[in-house]
């Protein structure tokens, strides 16, 4: 064998390993790789009673019932089907009915999705309470904070868009992620 017959060996072989090692972990990682999975997806894939996924979706109005000792349990829907929600523990800040959740858990043998961790989604436009009642003490409070901009809001063709006021500003007053 030559030096390049060589060389081309130990090429091609470091990439049938590099290959398989990565196909390896792309199946291994096939279900996990969603970050959460919907009702509607848990219904289509028939889960196993005991695996665990994360649920997200909608919390279904009028379907909250707080039982004893922080026991919760409520639906959570995305439009096409809905899964009953049972979990002990203290709900998050955001968590309202007609809110996004994803929770972490499994289901059990009668269909119920046993969550052990809740978390409330929030919109991009969410500002912690604290952080809104400090603004607002110090006067830097807008009331269009929290709120999205409006077709009237966004500059017409003929404005530059350095004539654009900035939606925000520091308690300097400079406009928001600007740098000095």
């Amino acid at each position: 064998m030559t030096r390049k017959q060589r060389r081309m060996t130990i090429i091609g072989g470091s990439l049938a390993v590099l290959a398989l090692a990565a196909a390896l972990v792309l199946n291994a990682l096939r279900d996990s790789i969603v970050f959460f999975s919907t009702p509607t997806m848990v219904a289509e894939k028939h889960v196993a009673p005991g695996k665990r996924f994360r649920l997200g979706g909608l919390v279904q109005p009028g379907s909250l019932q707080r039982g004893d000792n922080l026991a919760v349990t409520f639906e959570v829907a995305d439009g096409n089907a809905k899964l009953p929600v049972a979990y002990k523990g203290i709900l998050p800040d955001l968590f309202r009915e007609g809110q996004g959740v994803v929770a972490e858990g499994a289901l059990d043998a009668n269909g119920v999705f046993k969550a052990d961790t809740v978390l409330a989604k929030h919109d991009e436009t969410y500002m912690p309470k604290d952080v809104a009642d400090a603004l607002k003490k110090q006067g830097h409070w807008k009331d269009d904070y929290g709120t999205k901009p409006s077709e009237n809001d966004k500059p017409s063709g003929g404005a530059k868009p350095s004539d654009a006021k900035p939606a925000a500003t520091t308690a300097q007053g400079n406009p928001q992620g600007a740098v000095r």
